[in-house]
């Protein structure tokens, strides 16, 4: 059955920072909804690419060459082995991440938050 997913709903159902939540699943990819603030790791996903999508807030993505600063309606897809580094300096960001489903968030099983459904 095809049903409306409301964002704003959905970000209402978690606090936890970094922890994705899988919202939708699309062709293999999983459709997370994150929360972030402060800074994560440096870190890559060796085979798959990766889209960050702002819904609220900014969010600053560091990569070798320099820094994109993202706000709401901005995205930006990481190419599969680019090194980056989120940053949500200024206070909650409320992100739309699209991964393949199964990545880990970290780069690395052994580091990640496991994605969970809401």
């Amino acid at each position: 059955m095809v049903k409306a997913i409301n964002l704003a709903e959905k970000f209402g159902l978690f606090s936890e920072q970094w922890s994705p939540k899988i919202v939708a699943r699309f062709n293999s990819n999983e459709i997370r909804l994150c929360k972030l603030e402060g800074e994560y790791h440096w870190h890559h996903h060796s085979d798959t690419d990766e889209l960050f999508l702002v819904v609220e807030g900014v969010l600053e993505i560091d990569f070798e060459h320099g820094t994109e600063r993202l706000g709401p309606g901005e995205m930006v897809v990481v190419p599969a082995g680019t090194e980056h580094r989120p940053r949500a300096v200024d206070g909650e960001a409320k992100v739309f991440v699209m991964d393949a489903e199964g990545t880990p968030n970290s780069g690395d099983p052994e580091t990640a938050t496991l994605a969970v459904d809401i």
